[in-house]
């Protein structure tokens, strides 16, 4: 790797470790927390620097110039001279320190320490906001801030000033003297700005870089009033040199480009009023100090804004935006549209120091494929690689390598590091029981030449050969698995066994008939339609009469005419006997009498022997009814032929009656002989 890789830090719970990696070309070393330990690693070997830390670490960083490293002990502050391997610079004996801050230049830490109460009644609290001097070795200014959200004190970046924010309502600023030695009187500022509106407070500010500082404010929309967006030149604050009033804010992200020269908002709400996305609305407003302009960037698709970044010369912005896939599209300072790259899902845009290389990727919910473009050469793709579970992702400062980490507690699997050469090709990993955060050590843009065709790449460390064996391997069987249809679970396998399986309703079917069913049949169901008990036609009640559990063996249950049943057979007897017989005498009424009683006594017989007949379970055939409730496939068959052809009946009918049919009821009639022919086929006559 080259010289700016000199510097990454890893965050492990309750210590701090620093790696340093020297490439061919290369001076690295990264710092990281890890159980009580603090370590360095030189060409990926490690080495214990001094001080080693004994206890949990809560915060640790670069300063922003990356002089120096500082992390947190219970008891105290640790600062690393980094030019020195890591060694002790200076130790702030400063108890329980929360979270630390450098200014632009590295020269002031400041500290949030545990805020205590030191007077119920008055309400007194600790100053536990300290403004510590590096070079000096001195507290310059302290104050009390109760909550840790939007803490830290805000310089400009030649360091001339700090502010800080007051009841949402106040913004006072006080300059530093040129040794920074004199402590600052908190109660005097030497500049404030101060809201007009008595009802009106502001959510956040921003400090704009370069010679001439700004300060952007936003207040959000209150009571029907718009939001609104105000920039002032430091220390004028009677008139705003720009400002925008626009709705549906709530929030709202300030962006200044590098010079300071034009600034974006990013506002949103938590509520979409169309009901069209879960996550609220989003709209990005463009405002620029140089001829006091501002605008709305219009966007060609709907959807939230996932990212915007300026581009580190200050002369374009990038916005990623839409529902998924979503659109990527670079502007001009003046928000002008100047090229849009293909639709993707993708919601990471960012430049390379440089703005040599931009880097599109889809990160968070998505898989995490990363795209790398020329920018300098029409936006040209340089390459795509997949870096799954992303949760930091970083350029390092020389623009030519890609830091990616898995951190905790986003995810707390997989936790590790990979870096990347832009060209794809992964250089270093690392896996880690849990890693917190991790980065680049800061680097002078200066000390890196600008890039006009990327170098090849450095060869990959020991520790990315078993990864990307692995991932070479499962590339190469998933090319080689040859894509089929869709096969249910079920009906998987290979060789004859496969072939052999039943794979439809009709094959199973088949294959439990023929497994012996028939034996082992329970309770029956009426047969079908048309059919009699033996399989073939029938009519009469004897068709749906209900069948009879038949135990094996046991002889056959002779069934016993009910009541209401043999009241019914008589009358409708006797009826059939008066429409048939003439008017009697008496004489043959008597007869008549007779031959009813001998009628009945033989009906009676016929009736008990069909029932005997019946009650024998059927010698075979295609066409006998299976036992036990289930319906042999060929009485299925014939009772869906005969309702088609009752249909059909039905149909003809209507077509005598004079009634018009439709055309899928006449080709419905056309199919009556081919119907009768399949039910003749299957053993059925009328």
């Amino acid at each position: 790797m080259s010289k700016s890789t000199e510097f990454f830090c890893m965050y492990f719970q309750k210590s701090v470790r620093v790696v340093e990696t020297n490439g061919p070309n290369t001076n690295c070393l990264p710092l990281g927390r890890l159980p009580r330990s603090v370590e360095l690693v030189q060409d990926y070997k490690d080495i214990t620097p001094s001080p080693k830390a004994l206890a949990e670490c809560r915060a640790a960083l670069y300063s922003s110039n990356g002089k120096f490293f500082a992390y947190t002990q219970p008891n105290e502050v640790v600062i690393l001279d980094t030019s020195a391997q890591a060694q002790l610079y200076h130790r702030i004996e400063i108890p329980e320190v929360f979270d630390i801050h450098f200014s632009p230049k590295g020269t002031y830490l400041c500290l949030w320490c545990k805020p205590i109460q030191l007077n119920k009644e008055s309400g007194v609290w600790n100053d536990n906001l300290k403004v510590f001097n590096v070079n000096t070795k001195t507290v310059i200014a302290e104050w009390s801030v109760r909550h840790q959200n939007g803490w830290r004190p805000q310089f400009t970046s030649e360091e001339t000033l700090f502010c800080r924010g007051l009841n949402n309502r106040e913004i006072q600023f006080f300059e530093i003297d040129a040794n920074g030695t004199s402590k600052i009187n908190i109660n005097q500022p030497t500049y404030k700005y101060k809201l007009n509106d008595a009802k009106a407070t502001f959510q956040n500010f921003q400090i704009s870089p370069g010679k001439n500082p700004s300060i952007a404010i936003f207040i959000p929309e209150k009571s029907g009033k718009p939001a609104s967006v105000y920039i002032y030149n430091i220390p004028n604050f009677n008139q705003p040199i720009c400002s925008k009033n626009f709705f549906k804010a709530e929030r709202c992200q300030l962006k200044w480009n590098t010079l300071g020269t034009a600034l974006l908002a990013l506002a949103s709400t938590d509520h979409d009023t169309s009901n069209k996305s879960y996550y609220g609305e989003t709209n990005l407003y463009l405002l620029g100090i140089a001829g006091s302009y501002d605008s709305r960037i219009d966007l060609q698709k709907e959807g939230p804004i996932h990212d915007i970044t300026w581009s580190p010369t200050a002369r374009e912005f990038a916005v990623s935006y839409g529902y998924m896939p979503s659109e990527t599209t670079f502007f001009d300072a003046r928000g002008n549209a100047i090229h849009s790259l293909p639709t993707a899902p993708r919601n990471t845009i960012m430049y390379s120091p440089h703005a040599k290389f931009v880097l599109v990727a889809g990160f968070g919910n998505l898989q995490g494929t990363v795209d790398v473009y020329d920018r300098q050469n029409k936006f040209a793709k340089v390459v795509t690689f997949e870096a799954t579970n992303t949760s930091v992702c970083e350029w390092s400062p020389c623009g030519r390598f890609i830091l990616t980490a898995t951190t905790s507690p986003r995810l707390r699997v997989d936790n590790g590091l990979k870096v990347w050469h832009a060209s794809g090709k992964l250089i270093f990993m690392k896996e880690y029981q849990e890693l917190f955060a991790i980065g680049w050590k800061p680097q002078d843009l200066a000390l890196f030449p600008a890039l006009r065709t990327l170098e090849a790449a450095p060869e990959a460390h020991e520790s990315t050969k078993e990864y990307t064996a692995k991932r070479d391997a499962l590339a190469n069987a998933a090319a080689k698995k040859p894509a089929g249809a869709y096969r249910p679970p079920h009906a998987r396998g290979s060789g004859a066994a496969a072939s052999a399986s039943a794979t439809t309703l009709y094959q199973r079917e088949l294959e439990n008939s023929m497994r012996g069913n028939i034996a082992t049949a329970a309770t029956s169901s009426p047969p079908p339609p048309g059919l009699s008990r033996n399989g073939g036609a029938g009519g009469g009640n004897s068709s749906f009469a209900t069948r009879q559990r038949i135990v094996p063996g046991a002889a056959p249950v002779v069934e016993k005419e009910s009541k209401a049943a043999a009241k019914n057979r008589k009358k409708r007897e006797a009826k059939k006997g008066k429409e048939s017989s003439p008017t009697p005498t008496p004489n043959a009424n008597a007869n008549a009498n007779a031959n009813t009683n001998t009628s009945t006594i033989e009906d009676a017989k016929q009736h008990k022997s069909s029932v005997v007949a019946e009650s024998q379970p059927a010698a075979g055939g295609a066409g006998g009814a299976v036992l036990g409730g289930v319906a042999s496939l060929e009485e299925k068959k014939i009772r869906s032929l005969l309702k088609k052809l009752r249909a059909i009946e039905q149909l003809k009918m209507k077509q005598a009656g004079g009634e018009t049919l439709e055309d899928t009821q006449v080709i419905k009639i056309s199919k009556e002989e081919e119907i009768r022919g399949e039910l003749q086929t299957l053993g059925w006559s009328e």
